[in-house]
């Protein structure tokens, strides 16, 4: 799958093993490596494991229509499809069909 960033520093910190780890801290930065690597490997959306460790879940009310993976607990790393979501039965985003990402953040929501 395609990945790309929000924003040029965020892809920056994500591509940079010393700034994710100034930025996140050790442990974290080596989870969120391992997700990267997960995401890129996946041909879509569809792919991504749904247990843990990574849980791909897609995220309800003021983050509806983005997805998340997780980092270390209560971390997440949240993206949304790059191309709009889309829609197939019963409104669902068509997972299968999302083979671009863009990440957004990485962020304790809950």
């Amino acid at each position: 799958m395609d990945l790309f960033f929000k924003s040029k520093k965020l892809a920056s910190v994500m591509g940079d093993e010393g700034a994710l780890k100034r930025a996140y801290g050790d442990r974290n930065a080596r989870e969120i490596r391992c997700r990267l690597a997960v995401l890129c490997a996946v041909p879509s959306l569809a792919e991504v494991p749904r247990l843990r460790p990574e849980r791909c879940h897609p995220l309800t009310g003021p983050l509806v229509g983005r997805f998340a993976v997780d980092v270390i607990d209560p971390f997440r790393l949240v993206y949304e499809p790059a191309t709009g979501s889309p829609i197939g039965r019963g409104g669902r985003v068509n997972l299968a069909k999302v083979t671009a990402i863009v990440i957004l953040e990485i962020v304790d929501y809950h």
